[in-house]
């Protein structure tokens, strides 16, 4: 659905929507891009016509994802025709990454705190586990994890204390104050596409002081600027239903995992108890737009997350195509009736 011209020359204005890639110099990032101006990745030229669904409309492939140099509308400017583009997609994260933290607690009832620990309780990371987290932007995956290999660290440093008897209290004291020894060479890669959630994030790890084993990047989940056999586990909570091209963003994570790799990805799904099915409608499509409305004052966006979720492939669909894109051992675990699943798959 083509929105009015004005309200796209404005939002282009006054609210910064591109999706160009900034250039960054991290470990792992692929030099294979030719850059321009500023390290920025040129914008295909490709223009495709293909439909998909955004919520419950039908819209174009480019209006959903704003991949690539597609103007959308053509408006002029000092007598000269300029093309814009922006996706949909953004802008519904770019307007709710204020309160996207507060939101997430409002909707679920606190709930969605239970099912991110399941998730890292059954990742289990090892010592020494680079981790990449898509659409991770406010950081919530990237904390539990950080968080769960210090604690195994410490575990693992008390039992070790106990059993050496002769140490001296500043041995004991240095041993508790090496922030990187705690992590044991674990790293979480943060990625995430819109610049404003990643921003969240980052306020968010100075506030709770966060700080070694951490890294933030702009990137596409259906094409990382992560070098090939590059990460142990990929993992990707409530957002990959947000991709235009779901495939294309599973192919590009087996490429990033290492041989032996862990795929898992926390996503609503559907609900499996006809009761639970019932209530769960009611609530999603009159109180959840309604409390977008109140507390983020945004009524369109909490509307689009509600219908996204039912646009999703169920348990199996999904299941099928996270093999098709080569992974093994592909499983999945419902939680809280089906509301929610977690998908498992390892690249052998």
């Amino acid at each position: 659905m083509a929105a009015p011209r004005s309200w796209v020359l404005w939002s282009f204005c006054c609210r910064g929507s591109s999706r160009v890639l900034l250039g960054c110099r991290l470990p792992g990032l692929r030099s294979s891009w030719p850059r321009g101006p500023l390290g920025a990745r040129p914008l295909s030229q490709e223009k495709r016509a293909t439909e998909t669904h955004f919520g419950f409309e039908t819209v174009s492939e480019e209006e959903k994802g704003g991949k690539g140099e597609k103007g959308l509308f053509q408006v002029n400017l000092m007598n000269s025709p300029i093309m814009l583009y922006f996706s949909q997609v953004y802008q519904v994260f770019e307007s709710v990454a204020k309160k996207y933290d507060v939101m997430n607690d409002m909707m679920s009832l606190g709930i969605h705190r239970i099912w991110k620990d399941l998730l890292l309780w059954k990742m289990r990371p090892f010592p020494g586990t680079q981790l990449l987290d898509v659409a991770g932007g406010t950081g919530d995956i990237a904390f539990r994890f950080l968080n769960y290999v210090q604690a195994q660290h410490q575990r693992k440093e008390k039992r070790q204390l106990r059993a050496q008897q002769n140490l001296s209290w500043e041995e004991i004291a240095k041993k508790y104050q090496n922030e990187e020894d705690s992590l044991d060479g674990s790293h979480v890669m943060v990625c995430d596409i819109n610049k404003e959630m990643l921003k969240i994030g980052k306020q968010k790890a100075r506030a709770r002081g966060y700080k070694a084993g951490l890294a933030w990047v702009v990137g596409d989940a259906e094409e990382l600027p992560f070098d090939d056999d590059k990460f142990d586990v990929y993992t990707i909570a409530f957002g990959i239903r947000n991709v235009t091209h779901i495939d294309q963003a599973l192919q590009e994570a087996h490429r990033v995992l290492k041989p032996g790799g862990r795929f898992l990805c926390l996503e609503f799904s559907q609900v499996n108890n006809p009761l639970v099915s019932r209530l769960y409608d009611v609530y999603s499509f009159q109180v959840i737009p309604v409390l977008g409305e109140v507390i983020a004052g945004d009524w369109k966006s909490y509307q689009y997350l509600v219908e996204s979720i039912r646009q999703f492939p169920s348990q199996e669909e999904f299941k099928e195509m996270i093999e098709d894109a080569g992974f093994q051992k592909v499983t999945y675990e419902n939680l809280t009736s089906g509301i929610v699943a977690i998908h498992s798959g390892f690249k052998l």
